[in-house]
């Protein structure tokens, strides 16, 4: 089993990975933020991609999403997991707990693409659960388990949540923040949205963990979001990421684990009739499309 991680900020790597090459690659969408890095955790292929590029460079606005998406697929993975930082709107939702995501909310303004299929391809996937729930319920239960057994921070994980995905580069402001906290919404972030879209367009099963940085900007008792509160509580997050990758992922091969509506997610979402589909279109989207498209 092939398992591609995205690690989002200080989540730079994952402490136990053997580590086996660094992958330089280029897609047909352009270059991934950073070199893959393939590795071993108790036998089990991973494949590693730090979100915002070696030493953080890359600004979430700047993201190309479909090169990192495009990237694990051509490497034969079959299962990403992200890993990300987030604010959180809900007073249970602690600073250091992780959120196993299975809503995302877009406030983006459309500037990063979020589609494989542009052009002369049409396609609609089916987004109403835009997790793999079979993939969420696995992670939130190895994780319950993993804290059980160790849990010296006294941090808790929780079942579902969703995530606000917001433009950046700036943190929101107060008003914006109560806003969000009205509607329901449990975190915030400025990565996922994209990365699960074009994750269900590649057919993979996916599993956004969100770690609690901080409570954002609406509660009164707490000051205002900045790099140094959020940087407080990042290190604690990134061990208990990695403890959690570690953990997770041995159990999770000897699963045999497989997902048959990702996996088959395409197969009646491309509208475009073949005949109208270039040979230039499918050639790049080859690892896309379904098999009665892939021929020619």
């Amino acid at each position: 089993m092939k398992i591609g991680i995205i690690g989002g900020s200080s989540i730079s790597q994952i402490h136990g990975l053997e580590i086996l090459d660094q992958i330089e690659m280029q897609t047909p969408f352009g270059y991934p933020s950073s070199a893959i890095t393939h590795g071993l955790i108790e036998g089990v292929d991973v494949f590693f991609l730090q979100r915002h590029g070696d030493g953080h460079h890359i600004p979430p606005h700047q993201l190309n999403h479909r090169a990192n998406i495009y990237a694990m697929k051509s490497l034969g993975v079959q299962i990403l997991i992200s890993l990300s930082a987030v604010g959180s709107f809900k007073k249970e939702l602690a600073p250091g707990d992780v959120v196993v995501i299975d809503q995302f909310f877009d406030r983006t303004k459309g500037n990063i693409p979020q589609t494989f299929f542009e052009g002369d391809i049409v396609a609609h996937a089916s987004f109403g659960s835009p997790v793999c729930n079979k993939l969420n319920t696995f992670l939130y239960n190895s994780i319950k388990i993993l804290l059980e057994r160790h849990n010296p921070n006294e941090v808790s994980v929780h079942k579902g949540g969703t995530y606000l995905n917001m433009e950046g580069p700036a943190f929101s402001t107060m008003a914006e923040s109560q806003v969000y906290k009205s509607w329901g919404m449990s975190v915030i972030g400025m990565t996922n949205m994209p990365e699960a879209k074009l994750a269900r367009e590649a057919q993979l099963p996916y599993q956004s963990l969100a770690f609690v940085t901080d409570y954002d900007s609406w509660h009164v008792t707490s000051m205002n979001v900045s790099v140094e509160i959020i940087f407080k509580t990042l290190t604690q997050n990134a061990q208990f990421a990695s403890d959690i990758i570690r953990f997770t992922l041995p159990r999770l091969a000897k699963t045999d684990f497989k997902c048959p509506g990702c996996e088959d997610a395409m197969r009646f979402a491309i509208v475009t009739k073949p005949e109208k589909i270039s040979t230039e279109t499918r050639q790049k989207l080859h690892l896309l499309l379904p098999k009665h498209l892939q021929q020619e």
